[in-house]
């Protein structure tokens, strides 16, 4: 009789323990208004995940969230980083979000050919850091200062990409990300090919920044690169209208009125290139840099549609323009492309 109160007693005791196991794991939690954020960084241990969770009230057990965790073997694919968790769910759905890595994120997308002033507006706009902060970060901050971009800045440095940071990031953490991708794409390779063309980082993103802003086709930028380096090998004025338009502060201005304005980026003014990036390139106007097309070809006008008419004398150059413009071929067109 002993021996059978005792195994009613243990069968009694491992069935409550299974219910309240069972209770813990598969039921959920009451819904959080708002959402409860939970951090987790990385090299935390699993045991201080579960505490961290069960403090926040997203599991009802720690204990039992920690032996879900090693029973489904699941503890050590747990992701880093902030969470918000909506309430409502069970230990299986807490860690199924941890384990895909169901983190709260601010996406950012920088097109090809924004400048610092117009990334730091659109970096504003999602709320993550102030547009004032991160430009003059960018144009004059400690980071800037360590890898030498001294005077500009970080113009043409800021790789355009879509970016993923923690709603926690600060202005450094955006800059470095941005600054990052474009020192990846500098592999030996690059840097051999560089070398090869006479160019350091600095004229490469010049350069690769007025094909950015002056090709609209994308096919077209190795022959817009090729232009223009015909125009340095011979001595010429670029006469790039981007150039004259930009401005470090964002301001706007007529191509038709800027190119008369003097500046220090107004290729019109001056033979060579400009002191520095007029805007921050992509990758393919980059390779266009590295790789132009070798051709004859000095000048282009824009045509309809977004493409160009190239023209291998300042002759040609005119009558494509008078009868691209609907101008009458006497009249002297403004000079260069």
């Amino acid at each position: 009789m002993r021996r059978a109160a005792t195994i009613f007693v243990i069968v009694i005791v491992l069935g409550a323990s299974f219910a309240a196991l069972s209770y813990y794991w598969f039921s959920p939690t009451e819904k959080f208004a708002p959402p409860r954020e939970v951090t987790i960084e990385k090299g935390e241990s699993f045991h201080q995940i579960a505490r961290a969770l069960a403090d926040a009230g997203v599991v009802r057990s720690e204990l039992a969230l920690r032996l879900y965790g090693r029973m489904s073997l699941t503890a050590s694919q747990i992701k880093p980083g902030d969470y918000a968790f909506k309430g409502g769910e069970r230990i299986p759905d807490v860690m199924r979000h941890l384990v895909k890595g169901d983190f709260i994120v601010v996406t950012i997308t920088i097109p090809e050919g924004l400048t610092v002033h117009e990334i730091a507006e659109r970096v504003a706009a999602t709320g993550l850091v102030c547009e004032d902060e991160f430009e003059n970060a960018a144009r004059d901050g400690e980071i800037v200062r360590a890898l030498g971009l001294m005077p500009l800045g970080a113009e043409g440095y800021l790789f355009p990409a879509t970016y993923k940071f923690s709603p926690h990031a600060k202005t450094n953490d955006v800059l470095v990300a941005m600054l990052a991708r474009f020192y990846q794409i500098l592999t030996p390779q690059v840097e051999q090919r560089m070398f090869e063309v006479g160019l350091d980082a600095r004229r490469l993103v010049t350069m690769a920044s007025i094909v950015e802003k002056e090709a609209k086709a994308p096919s077209e930028r190795p022959l817009i690169a090729g232009v223009f380096y015909n125009r340095l090998r011979l001595n010429m004025p670029l006469q790039s209208d981007p150039t004259a338009e930009y401005q470090l502060d964002g301001a706007k201005e007529s191509a038709a009125s800027a190119v008369h304005t003097t500046s220090a980026f107004n290729t019109y003014d001056f033979t060579g290139l400009p002191p520095g990036p007029i805007a921050n390139p992509g990758i393919k106007s980059i390779e266009a840099a590295l790789n132009p097309t070798q051709t004859d070809f000095l000048y282009f006008v824009a045509r309809d549609g977004g493409t160009h008419v190239f023209s291998k004398s300042y002759d040609a150059h005119r009558h494509v323009i008078a009868l691209e413009r609907k101008e009458p071929a006497g009249k002297p067109p403004l000079p260069g492309k």
